[in-house]
């Protein structure tokens, strides 16, 4: 099995990853929410700068009044050999060795106020420092900022509740252990990290009590009760510390030394020499060691589970959004080809019924035609005045023998006429729904949304192709209706004469009525006749529009809607295919940031493999 130093220092490693990747805790389960923790929790002036100090072994935190730690500090500790020197190194900071450790505290300062400014506001991004030294043991802790009541000067009234909200995100979390300070010399009831402990791990399972400044309790008092569990039971035993008063702390008295110092103030205590060996910084940092890496050894399955389920995640997303691109020209023309085809396979369903849509070319036929023909102004065309008007005309000064032929012709020519507005309406409203067509494939083509350049060519050659086929189409439709013109179905008319009179017989010698080949019935009778012509015309044209429309726009967008488009790609140089499949810039970088998470995991995965299982 694998040994402590080796677990905590998998999990420091793993985390101080994450944190370069951005995910840092307090916001939603993550890998890094996944990693056991330990959080210093406590309100401000309960010790809690000296308790890290104490176990660290060195005077580097930064003090003051007011609210000094402003963001998370995880303080990863390394033991190293007997005799080696000691060193600090920041994460933001990789190459940089600080074995000064006055100037570690300069640097969380700077760093502090790098990112809230002098504004005393806070931040929830954290500060990696790890310290490598042979008076450590190995574990991580993170110091978060003091709880407090009252917001000090230049500080929103809102930062009592905003560093509650910070610290909760933090040791809500199932995997995180709760180091909660307490002031001896206060109630512990009213304990601010106890109050907060109880909130969110009710029993105690998670959670290590310290009692601090036990040294300057109120004389014939003691803090037996909470110490041995009494007062307030935990799962986990109480420890008491005895922080370096602020003459040490001035004098900068040697952390070894106070160390040293505490030990004998248990050792020589008469209220708690019993529990001496139970008792100081040093026990604290064991005891929390040992239950870390215990922790990390029960909850390796569940980060490894965690880790394969990312891992799928992932590789997902990167599939939907796309791999990276090859940078030759003929993988670029071949990515170009295939993208085409797949929005020209989205295209087709939708006109095929696999997706909506088509259907509206089938309701331009069925409903828009036709309504379209019968607005046509054929009785104001075929009113008795008219048909007069036009007969006359066409008579010139030499009155028809027996039938106004020209007349016939004249009014049929006009009424065909009126035909080519519905045909050309036709065309054009089956021309914007292919448009409509095109747009919602191109947004519907996952394919392409990582490339908006290409997309928005593949748009324009589709809309220009649609612009050659409406013309096309156009043209078509009015041959159709000039066809009707020049040649006209003799059939019809010579039926017309055939039909026998339905008239009486008058008595021999009576007047025929309405003999007059110039009275009104006489021109009723023309109007009527070329009604009936044109309504066999519109018949003919109502079913034969729709089918010149399909074979000319409908039919072509099937068949060839990307041809021309494909002529001009396969001519383009290497430089303009690789500006085609231009990205979003965003989402160039969100697949690099799912690249590095990738990265991240399966490295942490093959970490886990090679250490917890030894």
């Amino acid at each position: 099995m694998a040994t402590m130093k080796s677990l905590i220092g998998l999990i420091n490693k793993i985390q101080r990853a994450c944190t370069v990747l951005g995910d840092h805790g307090g916001e939603g389960m993550s890998l890094w929410e996944a990693l056991p923790t330990v959080a210093v929790v406590g309100g401000q002036s309960s010790g809690k700068s000296s308790v890290l100090e104490s176990v660290v072994g060195r005077d580097f935190l930064p003090r003051g009044s007011g609210i000094v730690t402003r963001r998370p500090l995880v303080l990863q500790l390394h033991k190293t050999e007997e005799g080696t020197t000691e060193y600090a190194e920041f994460l933001h900071a990789p190459k940089k060795r600080f074995a000064d450790f006055a100037a570690v505290r300069k640097e969380i300062e700077d760093e502090t106020d790098r990112i809230t400014g002098k504004s005393k506001q806070i931040s929830n991004i954290p500060i990696q420092l790890s310290i490598y030294s042979p008076n450590v043991v190995n574990l991580t802790l993170i110091d978060l900022p003091g709880l407090t009541k009252v917001a000090v000067e230049g500080q929103p009234d809102s930062i009592v509740q905003d560093i509650e909200n910070m610290v909760r995100s933090y040791v809500e979390k199932p995997n995180c252990i709760i180091l909660a300070i307490s002031p001896a010399n206060q109630d512990i009831a009213t304990s601010d990290a106890i109050k907060l402990a109880r909130e969110v791990d009710p029993t105690g399972e998670r959670t290590f009590g310290v009692a601090t400044k036990l040294d300057i309790m109120d004389k014939g008092t003691d803090c037996l009760d909470v110490l041995e569990g009494r007062s307030y039971r935990l799962q986990h035993p109480w420890v008491g510390i005895v922080n370096r008063s602020q003459a040490d702390i001035n004098k900068r008295v040697d952390m070894i030394a106070a160390r040293r110092k505490e030990r004998e103030y248990f050792e020589t205590s008469p209220e708690y020499g019993h529990l001496a060996s139970r008792m100081g910084s040093e026990y604290l940092a064991k005891l929390l060691s040992q239950h870390l890496e215990t922790v990390i050894r029960q909850k390796i399955p569940s980060i490894v589970a965690l880790i394969n389920k990312s891992i799928d995640e992932i590789n997902a997303e990167l599939d939907r959004i796309g791999r990276p691109i090859a940078v030759d020209s003929g993988a670029q023309l071949y990515t170009i080809l295939e993208l085409c085809r797949a929005f020209d396979r989205v295209f087709k369903e939708h006109l095929d019924g696999g997706r909506p849509g088509g259907d509206r070319i089938y309701g331009v036929f069925d409903h828009q035609l036709p309504a379209a023909l019968k607005k046509l102004p054929f009785d104001r065309h075929l009113s008795t005045k008219n048909v007069q008007k036009v007969v006359s005309e066409a008579d010139g000064y030499q009155p028809h023998l027996i039938a106004p032929e020209q007349g016939y012709r004249r009014l049929i020519d006009g009424s065909i006429s009126y035909f080519k507005g519905p045909a050309e309406a036709t065309v054009d409203a089956v021309h914007f729904v292919l448009k409509e067509l095109v747009r919602k494939s191109i947004s519907e083509t996952e394919e392409l949304k990582r490339f908006p350049t290409l997309a928005s060519d593949i748009a324009a050659a589709a809309n220009e192709a649609l612009e050659r086929f409406r013309d096309e189409s156009r043209k078509t439709v009015l041959r159709l209706v000039d066809m009707e013109s020049s040649y006209l179905t003799v059939e019809f008319f010579r039926k017309l004469h055939l039909e026998p009179e339905k008239e009486k017989p008058n008595p021999r010698n009576a007047p025929a009525p309405n003999a007059d080949p110039y009275s009104d019935n006489h021109f009723r009778k023309i109007g009527s006749n070329v009604s009936a012509y044109i309504n066999m015309v519109c018949d003919t044209l109502r079913n034969s529009l729709p089918k010149a429309v399909v074979y000319c726009q409908v039919r072509e967008a099937k068949r060839s809607l990307l041809n021309f488009f494909y002529a001009q790609v396969g001519r383009k140089e290497k430089e303009k295919l690789g500006a085609m499949l231009d990205e979003d810039p965003q989402l160039m970088e969100r697949r690099g940031t799912l690249a590095k998470r990738l990265e991240l995991y399966k490295q942490a995965r093959d970490d886990i493999d090679a250490v917890a299982w030894k």
